[in-house]
């Protein structure tokens, strides 16, 4: 009998999928039933190949040999995850498997681990495709009933090997290169070098600010305040000679006359409901999450407890064919802090406008909203309540109708200067009331029964002197706003204007923010701000200028969507990324710059004189690394007790002890019992004894003896981690070095190293200690 393999991403997705099948029989590798096997991919099984594969001279790294551009690129099984690709891979090649159904996550990536392992197996049978928005029961049966074609996702493979070709050229190239000719260890990508560069920028502006003062003044009309206004949009006033010209005037008058009184009504619409992006950045502004951690608890919202849709989304909108399910997904809500409001709505109609439903905005995946699946609070953790929190309030923003409100502005003059004032008063709550967001004002607007010409009195005012604030550095929510909307930094207008794709993808913008902190380009400081490293600067100064340009990124990501769509050949635009890859190798091997970075705390190495960079271990120990890969040397900073020479002891005064006459103790015996019971009244008995034990023991038995000073004194000294390789074979060793054993210096590798490199390392020697 025929059966049908399904391919799932991961372990914990095929048994849920195995569990809808009735796969229920366990094998090494996969589920088993009568007509399914659920198998899993981890991940990705396999990997395009290193350039070592294609030829043994790019096994060692070499400007010469670069640029790296083989006519097609080749994939292998991941090392670490063979055994698991050799079960997938018999499974594909069983004679009773007829089908093949491809079920990792539906997108491009998912698409990519799929299509890759079929290349490297023999299968020419019938594939489908399961592309599904949630991981509950009934969207897995729904799911299976109705299986795609899969030659209908064909281009969507394309465009993901297209994107997985164009960081393989690029990266390989740009990294190999920088590397090289600038003897340092360098990373460049398609979209960490631009998304760095972005950042860079913004420090550079900070750092040229110069702040200038403006002044305020607010007038105290007794019943309210206001602002006086100079501008029709500004309350600042530039120059300190207009603000004493204001005081001369409000010195004199004391009423004002009210000019005009302005009454609008106001709507507010709700928010869009929330992609993947817009989920991170008020996850990260709420919560304090990081992108990736967003991610990372969705996932597991999706996958694990299936209460929400399909993460990596870049739509804020549904289709028309979910509306039938927005009832269940309400019930859905019960034992929660929102199943009050969800009880409301489903009391009334729901609102179902076109700033939720719309059809032709939703490409792979609809918005992330909550599913049908019923809610069991106490199993989510912490972080997981709080984000699904975040979801369902959205949800149910998106549902409810417009915020509407009247806004009242009052116009005062005082001899030719004009003062505003601005109260608010509701109308309807509408989707405000879900969170209780409705604005409060001081000042309502029922008992503001001003009229125009009215004459009012003012109190008081007062003047305030302020500066103009330095731009900020981007925290994880400004930079995913920055990277989903590249077009902004572009100069060009006509290219800004058909600019509609940012840097990087929804799915992806996570993973290169944390590849950034990890390979030490970008901190996160105290205050969750993104702050460029001195070396990340450095990439940034040394970098084509063609890699660091959003605009070009931004293009190559508008072209895959299109390749996405069969819209572009595939082959063109790698072919397009090859041209330009030539382009980036050759731009720097012209380059007659130098690597320098400006560590704020540094030392000249001892051996290449180049700034060597401190960093700080996990146990507090301050290291000093060279970061010039022919050199690499690296030394520590040790605390240590250190024996005196001959001369420091000889200096030291002799120590004298005195002879001191022993006594014998004496040992005084209470009276009688009744004694002790009548001090024990007087006071503790933890007291009374204690009295006793100072008289059996007197002071004249404590010798006067000099402390003995140590024969050794505490100071720093410079322990060398790695040897430079300049010197590795004729060089004296710098004064107070004292060698660590071999095995110490050969947990540390030789080709030069990242702060990242260098934690790992650090962790490994911890580990290994505690053993």
């Amino acid at each position: 009998m025929s059966k049908k393999l399904v391919l799932a991403e991961k372990p914990s997705v095929a048994r849920s999928l195995a569990k809808v099948l009735g796969a229920y029989n366990k094998a090494e590798g996969y589920l088993e039933g009568s007509d399914y096997i659920v198998t899993w991919a981890l991940g990705h099984l396999v990997e395009l190949s290193q350039p070592a594969f294609y030829s043994q001279n790019y096994r060692r790294w070499s400007f010469a040999s670069l640029p790296i551009l083989p006519e097609s690129l080749k994939v292998e099984p991941i090392e670490r995850t063979i055994d698991q690709f050799k079960i997938v891979k018999s499974l594909i090649e069983r004679d009773d498997v007829d089908t093949f159904i491809i079920a990792t996550d539906a997108g491009r990536e998912g698409e990519l681990v799929a299509r890759w392992i079929l290349e490297l197996s023999s299968f020419d049978k019938k594939v489908e495709r399961l592309w599904i928005s949630s991981q509950t029961d009934q969207a897995i049966k729904e799911g299976f009933q109705n299986l795609k074609d899969g030659d209908k996702y064909l281009n969507l493979y394309k465009a993901a090997y297209s994107r997985a070709a164009a960081d393989w050229y690029v990266g390989i190239n740009v990294t190999r290169a920088l590397t090289t000719h600038y003897d340092a260890k360098m990373s460049a990508g398609r979209v960490q070098t631009p998304t760095l560069y972005l950042m860079c920028e913004r420090e550079e502006e900070i750092e040229k600010f110069s702040g200038k003062f403006y002044w305020t003044v607010k007038g105290d009309f007794e019943a309210f305040n206001a602002s006086y206004y100079p501008s029709s949009d500004s309350i600042r006033i530039d120059n300190e000679e207009d603000v004493e010209k204001v005081k001369e005037i409000l010195d004199s008058k004391k009423e004002a006359i009210v000019s005009n009184i302005d009454v609008v009504e106001k709507t507010e619409q709700p928010p869009l409901a929330y992609d993947l992006t817009e989920l991170q950045r008020d996850a990260n502004l709420q919560l304090s999450f990081s992108a990736k951690k967003t991610l990372d608890v969705l996932q597991r919202l999706y996958e694990y407890h299936k209460i929400v849709t399909y993460p990596r989304t870049d739509s804020r909108y549904i289709t028309s064919d979910i509306v039938a399910t927005l009832d269940q997904r309400l019930k859905a809500l019960v034992n929660c802090d929102y199943e009050r409001h969800a009880k409301l709505l489903l009391s009334k109609e729901l609102r179902v406008s076109d700033r939720f439903v719309r059809d032709e905005l939703v490409s792979d995946h609809h918005a992330i909203i909550p599913t049908e699946q019923r809610v069991n609070i106490s199993r989510l953790s912490e972080d997981e309540k709080a984000l699904w929190s975040l979801i369902v309030k959205r949800f149910l923003e998106v549902l409810e109708q417009d915020y509407i409100y009247q806004s009242t502005t009052m116009f005062l003059d005082i001899d030719g200067l004009t003062f505003k004032t601005r109260v608010t008063k509701k109308i309807q709550d509408g989707w405000k009331s879900v969170g209780n967001l409705s604005s409060i004002t001081n000042n309502e607007s029922d008992k503001f029964d001003y009229k125009i010409g009215q004459n009012i009195s003012l109190k008081d005012y007062s003047v305030k002197k302020l500066a103009t604030e330095a731009p900020s550095r981007y925290n994880e929510a400004t930079l995913l706003s920055a990277m989903e909307h590249a077009g902004r930094y572009v100069d060009d207008a006509s290219l800004k204007k058909n600019l509609t794709a940012g840097l990087g993808t929804p799915a992806t913008r996570a993973d290169i923010i944390e590849k950034l902190i990890h390979n030490n380009y970008i901190i996160r400081t105290e205050n969750n701000e993104l702050m460029p490293t001195a070396i990340g600067r450095e990439i940034i100064r040394l970098a084509p200028q063609m890699l660091k340009s959003p605009a070009l990124t931004g293009k190559w990501e508008e072209r895959l969507n299109n390749i996405s769509k069969g819209k572009e050949d595939s082959l063109t635009f790698i072919n397009d990324i090859k041209k330009l890859t030539k382009e980036l190798v050759k731009n720097i091997g012209d380059s007659f710059e130098s690597f320098t970075p400006d560590y704020k705390e540094s030392k000249k190495c001892p051996y290449c004189d180049s700034p060597m960079m401190k960093v700080v271990d996990n146990q507090d120990r301050i290291h000093f690394i060279c970061q010039k890969l022919s050199c690499s040397y690296e030394e520590m900073e040790v605390i240590k007790k250190v024996p005196l020479s001959k001369e420091e002891l000889a200096k030291r005064p002799k120590v004298v002890v005195k002879k001191v006459k022993k006594v014998k103790p004496v040992v005084v015996k209470p009276k009688a019992k009744v004694e002790i019971k009548e001090a024990a009244k007087v006071s503790s008995s933890a007291a009374y004894f204690q009295n006793i034990q100072k008289k059996q023991k007197p002071s004249s038995l404590k010798p006067s003896v000099k402390k003995i000073e140590p024969a050794y004194k505490i100071e720093k000294v410079i322990e060398v981690v790695r040897e430079s390789k300049l010197r590795r074979n004729s060089y004296k060793k710098p004064q107070n070095n004292n060698w660590q054993n071999t095995k110490y210096n050969s947990e540390v590798k030789e080709s030069g190293s990242t702060f990242a490199d260098f934690i790992k390392a650090s962790e490994n020697r911890h580990k290994k200690r505690k053993k």
